[in-house]
């Protein structure tokens, strides 16, 4: 069963469970391209913005206060997640999000119309542009709605996530800060370190990404609010914009401002570039980390085998008993998605057309999708991976114990070209670093021993 809907280009037919209008079932005719929906993410700011504007439209005496009553009601169910099948509407849409807008304005209108004891739909008494969408334009909301949903997920979902794997790491680092084992530069054998001091290298740079993350959201929480069209706030009233945010940041929580020049808000999207290149940073120390741990555990015969990772699920269909690293391969993946989400963003920001940037969909697809990625891949490393890794200190101590690397110890004592002399003539006969020094007379037993401690050699900044 359908109904007919109209908008400014005439009728047409909305099927009568729906409580989108006219524009929303025009544009899923016009853009059936791909499989990717708005985020509700975007969808719930968007409602909290309705919210919003018509409690200070209200106040302000420009809109009735049953209207604004029920505006506030059918805004609250979709916060609520009640009627998340009413935004069937896909990112590939108009670059302003104009549909996705107007997607969210016509569900409230027809909602609101449903409450007050008509029939779903409609335009009265609710009107979607006259009253949800007083005193805003697509071009001022959408931004907005995008920039509230990214907050909300950074601070909400990912910096949690991203303290909980560093804690994690932490625990690790702490347990193992004196269990002794090879250092390996170039893939090759170098002088010792501890293994707590090997994860503290991945727990500053994961530290290093949240504060370049954290760095960028202040300029995230600055909103295109009261810009309207082009950034001048035609149709709203004056301080229509600093009265939202004000009016969003007691909403939400979240320590909203209204931006300082809305053309930029309009035009460019650098805060969210700018976070987006920090989500990359984050995403370039998780896969160092990751590729590590998988030459760490690679064996168990043939490889390294330094570290034991957990054994979640069987490795091999064919294989009986192989077990492989997983968790590692699936961190590494989603950091290769989120390094080209970050060059998508990139191009997509680049592409500001005079007084608008028509690639918001884009931006805010890959924007959201690379924070849920990154905060759903750092929470599972954790509770999978780190929380049950256990380091082999046996196979530890003989990769040590084998090291011709040591020799470097000696180098204060006998000079660099009689050390490689020792550590070449022991790579040669397959001996150790004690019986070639010894071969070559360069030092006595009693010397070599004084000398050649792993343990004495964990300075820290000692390097290659």
């Amino acid at each position: 069963m359908n109904r007919t809907e109209t908008d400014s280009l005439g009728p047409i037919e909305v099927p009568e469970n729906a409580y989108w209008g006219a524009q929303t079932q025009r544009s899923l005719v016009n853009f059936a391209i791909g499989e990717e929906r708005m985020p509700l993410a975007v969808v719930r700011a968007l409602a909290l913005i309705k919210k919003a504007a018509a409690r200070v439209n209200n106040r302000i005496g420009d809109l009735p206060h049953d209207i604004a009553q029920l505006i506030e009601q059918a805004a609250d169910e979709i916060l609520a997640g009640q009627h998340d099948d009413q935004f069937p509407l896909v990112v590939w849409q108009t670059g302003s999000g104009t549909q996705s807008n107007m997607n969210v304005n016509e569900v409230i209108a027809g909602r609101a119309n449903e409450l007050a004891g008509g029939a779903r739909g409609g335009k009265s008494p609710v009107h979607p542009n006259d009253h949800v969408n007083r005193a805003q334009s697509s071009n001022d909301s959408f931004p907005t709605a995008m920039h509230i949903a990214t907050v909300s997920a950074v601070q909400q979902e990912l910096l949690p996530a991203i303290a909980e794997l560093s804690g994690g790491l932490a625990e690790q680092a702490a347990r193992h800060s004196h269990l002794v084992k090879t250092g390996r530069t170039h893939m090759m054998d170098a002088t010792p370190l501890t293994f707590g001091q090997e994860l503290s290298a991945f727990i500053a740079q994961i530290d290093y990404a949240e504060r370049a993350i954290r760095a960028t959201l202040p300029a995230v929480c600055e909103l295109a609010q009261g810009g309207t069209a082009v950034g001048t706030g035609l149709n709203s009233p004056p301080g229509f914009g600093e009265a939202m945010a004000a009016e969003l940041a007691a909403l939400s929580g979240l320590q909203l401002v209204s931006a300082p020049n809305k053309f930029a808000a309009l035009a460019g999207h650098e805060p969210l570039t700018s976070l987006s290149g920090a989500l990359k940073t984050l995403a370039v120390a998780l896969m160092k980390m990751a590729n590590d741990l998988r030459l760490l555990g690679s064996g168990p015969r043939a490889g390294l085998a330094e570290v034991r990772l957990p054994a979640n699920e069987p490795g091999s269909s064919i294989m009986p008993g192989k077990v492989n690293p997983t968790q590692c391969e699936a961190l590494s993946m989603l950091a290769c998605q989120v390094l080209a989400n970050d060059v998508a963003i990139g191009f997509a920001a680049s592409q500001g057309h005079l007084q608008l940037n028509v690639y918001k969909p884009v931006i805010i697809h890959n924007l959201l999708q690379s924070i849920r990625l990154l905060a759903d891949g750092c929470r599972n490393f954790q509770h999978h991976c780190i929380e049950g890794l256990e380091p082999d200190a046996r196979q530890m101590a003989a990769h040590l114990e084998r090291g011709l690397m040591l020799v470097t110890a000696l180098n204060p004592h006998i000079g660099y070209d009689k050390a490689a002399d020792i550590a070449k003539q022991a790579y040669r006969d397959g001996s150790t670093l004690r019986e070639a020094a010894l071969q070559l007379g360069y030092l006595s037993a009693e010397q070599f021993d004084a000398w050649v401690r792993p343990e004495s050699m964990l300075e820290a900044g000692q390097h290659d």
